[in-house]
């Protein structure tokens, strides 16, 4: 037992470690350490990120990518620009609490930065920066709701084709997200 102490004591020490760079060397040179440019750049422009995978990847679309598609949906050009209308409105919502994002960050990162964090007020900002991720959440999902209201049974079993997606269409058997009518 005590050699396997000694060896492991020996082989935390060794310079091999102290050369090894932290995947995180550079970041500490960015404005907020916790978010790249690309991140805030997301941020503001309310970008996806990925966020509205659960309604995309389960047949619900989302506005982006049905207007990359209208010709193969054949949208209706009262379909497009009612697209377009519902991107711009969740683009501007989500990009607005992406900047108070932006801001909650800021103050976090200068709270630690001047040591003036505790554990108290800690807990009020990281909840503060979740709740707001979590509405930029709700805005892109519930854009994927108004979208599939837009569309008619035809373009919603073809969205998924379109994309790409294994087995060309959405996965709660062929029933219409949500079990709502479309037109």
């Amino acid at each position: 037992m005590r050699s396997t102490l000694t060896a492991l004591a020996l082989f935390l020490a060794s310079p091999g470690w102290a050369d090894t760079p932290s995947p995180y060397a550079g970041m500490e040179d960015r404005s907020i350490r916790a978010l790249s440019a690309e991140q805030q750049a997301d941020l503001l422009a309310g970008r996806g990120m990925g966020l509205a995978l659960a309604a995309e990847l389960n047949g619900w679309p989302g506005p982006a990518h049905v207007i990359e598609l209208a010709g193969a949906m054949q949208l209706t050009p009262a379909q497009l620009a009612a697209t377009q209308r519902l991107i711009a409105e969740m683009q501007a919502a989500a990009g607005d609490l992406g900047a108070r994002v932006i801001e909650e960050e800021r103050a976090l990162d200068a709270a630690f930065r001047d040591r003036s964090i505790t554990p108290a007020n800690l807990s009020a900002r990281t909840a503060r920066i979740a709740a707001l991720q979590g509405e930029i959440r709700d805005v892109h999902l519930r854009t994927h709701l108004a979208q599939v209201a837009l569309l008619n049974a035809e373009q919603i079993a073809a969205y998924p084709r379109l994309r790409g997606y294994a087995g060309g269409a959405s996965q709660h058997g062929g029933a219409m997200p949500g079990g709502h009518r479309h037109h």
